[in-house]
């Protein structure tokens, strides 16, 4: 079945076949939303459980995630509009004073896979910066990642100026990194904690829908 195609072709990281056979599915007049949630969203779902049991590994998972991006583009004149076809939005951002992106970027990679609209804020983010992307893009979740013991302090800090501008109980606020711990995440206030970028995706889409 075409569907199934797609899901394996998705799964394995090959975009030429994958886009072909998004394009038949279309000539044949499988809804886009079938594509969507069947094909493509599910497939990213294994490949996040895949990485999250070390059964593939960043590169793999960077393929199948750049795949999807360009099938999304495809489709995207097909859905029904955006909304519909979302869990909700998710601003991402690595914390002032931290240049790493590659972990951030995997998860903002598996988020748009579970559902998600996401708005990447980059590296090396100012508070009033995720402030302000909270007031603008009302998300549902928000995602704060370091990588440095040096530079996690400032989760904290990006909280308090969401709990400051009177945006706390407006969005969720998950965080990770390597040096970040469910006990700091308790601790400074955030609603979640995720240690990978498999897990980050499954656990933003249990705080904004439900387990």
């Amino acid at each position: 079945m075409l569907i199934d195609e797609i899901s394996q072709n998705l799964q394995k990281g090959r975009a030429k076949p994958l886009l072909a056979l998004v394009e038949q599915a279309l000539s044949e007049d499988i809804a886009a939303d079938t594509i969507l949630n069947d094909g493509l969203l599910s497939a990213m779902g294994v490949v996040g459980e895949k990485f999250k049991n070390n059964e593939v590994f960043v590169p793999e998972v960077l393929r199948s995630a750049r795949a999807m991006n360009q099938a999304l583009e495809l489709l995207k004149p097909y859905l029904t509009g955006n909304s519909a076809n979302t869990i909700g939005k998710a601003v991402i951002g690595t914390v002032k004073g931290d240049q790493h992106d590659i972990g951030k970027n995997l998860v903002a990679m598996m988020l748009i896979g579970a559902g998600f609209e996401v708005i990447d804020l980059g590296a090396n983010v100012e508070a009033e910066a995720f402030v302000q992307a909270v007031r603008e893009h009302e998300p549902a979740v928000l995602g704060l990642s370091a990588l440095l013991t040096t530079t996690m302090g400032q989760q904290k800090v990006v909280i308090e100026a969401i709990k400051e501008a009177g945006l706390r109980d407006k969005v969720k606020i998950m965080v990770g990194g390597a040096p970040v711990t469910q006990e700091f995440a308790q601790k400074i206030g955030a609603d979640a904690f995720s240690a990978d970028a498999g897990s980050a995706a499954a656990t933003a889409k249990d705080l904004v829908v439900g387990a």
